[in-house]
């Protein structure tokens, strides 16, 4: 029989203090989730972008009805759209740093709680005040706190993937869980119309907010709590064994400096710019688009038909990535051909549109555009795991940062052209050249290699 010693029972036990250390928190760098772990946690992100898109996308399906009742014009609506995009600006860096710093296990529950609190609260905001020009700034006041918790969830997604998920399987990864934000949209065109149609749009706002609390509920006592209690649970002699292994090595600063110099990263922010300019316009214009130009057709259909073609897209877009990857293309190329197919198909489709009349073909037109749009989850989204993968959260912050410029100026002038020229294809004609731009500088100075 062996005869186990003292010694080896320690080194035994150092070692598993080891592991249990690596991963009781994502501050620090540990190993990568296991295989069931992966589908856990993609399934939890997956369900949390879902109803934080759901959140975000009930006020633009909601918008005419709203403004019918208030007595708002197009560039009070516009206004109302874009606010959301002025909060959603100011958390970016600050979420994708304290992601980096504390977990974003950590941040994701704490922002959920009160995005979706405000969701639920919004109609009563909107009553608040018999002025018109006072419930309005409440509104629109209630959509910048919005933006601004949601503008935690990207950049701690990405801080967590990033750390626990290996290079050649991020592409994947990344699209499925960020294709929770088209079924989100999907989720609002349908479930959300059919309510509004039948209780009204106070209603709608009134159920995502509940599914949005549900899911942070879930998330922070199902999957955090759990992994965190198992990692946690460490026989009271291996106590000691803890206080060997050491608190792990303090996280390193972001060099900035060094970052700024580096046209790969400008390429990043352009690029995320541009096709965000287009996507936030889409999200925000198209069903009122369709209620002007085709007001006898059904809403759950041009709220939905985009949405649901995108999903295998934004999918597809990134297994589609992880086979080339795997089959020895470079990051580079694979990163530059998503985009492509992203803002070169997204300008395409809006140039299009000018030239057709029938509601099946402008429906068909906005719906590949929006398609398209999904290889971005691929493409630039992703992007920032390969070129700072120690200081993802905080780069991506950065440039979702710059991403969300348009969405209160690009929607804010989109309104503001709608309300002078009544003209839709001067919308998506300018549209469509930002996006040849965003394609052109990333094309020329967009990497897929590390640069930090």
């Amino acid at each position: 029989m062996a005869v186990v010693t003292t010694d080896q029972v320690e080194d035994d036990q150092l070692k598993e203090c080891i592991l249990i250390k690596e991963n009781i928190s994502s501050t620090v760098d540990g190993r990568i989730w296991s295989k069931s772990e992966k589908k856990q946690w993609v399934v939890g992100l997956f369900a949390g972008t879902t109803f934080l898109y759901a959140a975000r996308t009930i006020m633009p399906l909601c918008v005419v009805g709203v403004a019918e009742e208030l007595h708002w014009d197009k560039t009070e609506s516009g206004m109302v759209l874009s606010a959301f995009f002025w909060g959603y600006c100011m958390t970016q860096f600050l979420g994708g740093y304290l992601s980096d710093r504390v977990g974003g296990d950590v941040v994701l529950p704490i922002a959920a709680c009160m995005w979706s609190l405000i969701t639920f609260w919004t109609p009563q905001f909107a009553y608040l005040s018999t002025d018109k020009h006072i419930g309005l700034y409440i509104v629109v006041l209630s959509r910048v706190l919005l933006g601004a918790f949601q503008g935690f969830h990207y950049p701690g997604m990405t801080s967590i993937i990033s750390r626990k998920v290996l290079e050649n399987q991020r592409s994947f990864t990344y699209s499925v869980v960020a294709a929770g934000s088209y079924v989100g949209t999907l989720l609002t065109g349908s479930l959300g119309s059919v309510i509004m149609d039948e209780y009204g749009w106070q209603m709608s706002f009134y159920c995502i907010g509940l599914l949005g609390i549900t899911w942070m509920l879930m998330m922070r006592y199902m999957l955090i709590g759990k992994n965190r209690r198992k990692h946690l649970s460490i026989s009271p002699y291996s106590e000691p064994l803890i206080e060997k292994v050491g608190k792990g090595e303090p996280k390193s600063s972001v060099p900035w400096l060094n970052l700024f110099a580096k046209p790969a990263f400008w390429s990043l922010l352009v690029g995320h710019f541009c096709e965000n300019n287009a996507f936030y316009i889409l999200l925000s214009w198209m069903p009122t688009y369709f209620h002007e130009n085709f007001p006898s057709a059904k809403g759950w259909v041009f709220n939905v038909v985009p949405w649901f073609i995108t999903i295998p897209s934004s999918v597809g877009s990134g297994y589609l990535a992880d086979i080339m990857i795997n089959k020895g293309y470079s990051v580079t190329f694979v990163r530059k051909l998503m985009e492509s197919v992203a803002l070169l198909g997204t300008a395409f489709f809006l140039f299009l549109i000018s030239f057709a009349s029938s509601y099946h073909m402008c429906l068909t037109c906005l719906a590949l555009a929006v398609a398209c749009c999904g290889f971005h989850s691929s493409g630039i989204l992703v992007n920032p795991q390969d070129i700072a993968p120690r200081h993802a959260g905080s780069v991506f912050g950065i440039m979702n940062m710059a991403g969300a410029i348009p969405g209160f100026i690009g929607v804010y002038i989109a309104g503001h052209i709608l309300e002078t020229t009544k003209s839709w294809n001067a919308v998506f004609g300018q549209t469509a050249v930002v996006c040849l731009f965003g394609w052109v500088v990333y094309l020329i100075f967009g990497t897929g290699k590390k640069v930090i």
